[in-house]
């Protein structure tokens, strides 16, 4: 067969296929059926808001179809602008969060689950942070557990499943009944379960150790949310579904 009939045809063959490749922030049939919601539609922060606030701080935006947080007016890289955001309108218990995000050069961030509100304190004050992180660049890279993907402070993970800045990473977060694994782009990272002692024992080994909000024992429950660090950093396709 001629070989260049072979290339045409095959290239024929290829653009006239269909592509099946899933929208931005919206769920597949199959999805739906397991119980998938999204907690972001790509268009606005609805149900979004600050943590210990009423309102979305404003430097957070909406950019390509994705949720994006600014440096905040007057604050140089590196220094949040009280931007940390939560999503209101539910807490989870027993779930499966699925988000995308990216990070831009030097950027670090969060994703945080377990969040409980107590006026004045931080996000972080009693929730754990999964990392978000431009392992590269980032001044925040000096310690394994720092890096993206891990829980923050107590346990690394895998850096090389991690894309560099400027590309899109999928972290997925799965608590059940206190057992917890977080993978990050289709390879699981760390695992840990919650109120044991080995829980305990990565606590008392992190800068958490002397957090009332760590000490006094996390709760069983609570919001979702991101962080604001100072740099921009995107989040999209973010779902849940409860176990």
């Amino acid at each position: 067969m001629n070989k260049n009939f072979l290339m045409t045809t095959l290239a024929v063959v290829i653009f006239a296929i269909p592509s099946f490749a899933q929208k931005l922030n919206q769920l597949s049939k199959k999805e739906k059926k397991a119980g998938w919601e999204l907690l972001f539609n790509g268009e606005n922060f609805d149900g979004w808001r600050q943590c210990n606030g009423d309102a979305m701080p404003a430097n957070w935006t909406i950019e390509d179809n994705a949720m994006k947080v600014l440096i905040g007016e007057g604050k140089k890289p590196g220094q949040g602008a009280g931007g940390d955001i939560l999503f209101g309108p539910k807490k989870f218990k027993n779930f499966e969060l699925s988000i995308d995000w990216k990070a831009s050069n030097m950027a670090n961030s969060g994703i945080f689950y377990y969040i409980r509100e107590i006026p004045g304190k931080p996000i972080y004050y009693a929730a754990p942070e999964i990392q978000v992180l431009d392992n590269k660049n980032a001044t925040d890279n000096k310690i394994d557990s720092h890096l993206a993907g891990s829980l923050y402070d107590m346990l690394p993970a895998d850096p090389k499943t991690v894309n560099p800045a400027g590309q899109w990473n999928t972290c997925v977060i799965k608590v059940e009944n206190g057992n917890a694994t977080v993978k990050m782009n289709g390879k699981e990272v760390v695992s840990y379960t919650h109120w044991t002692p080995e829980w305990d024992k990565l606590v008392e080994n992190s800068k958490f150790k002397n957090f009332p909000g760590f000490t006094e024992g996390i709760s069983k429950e609570g919001y979702i949310g991101l962080q604001d660090h100072g740099y921009p950093v995107w989040f999209r396709n973010i779902k849940i579904r409860e176990l």
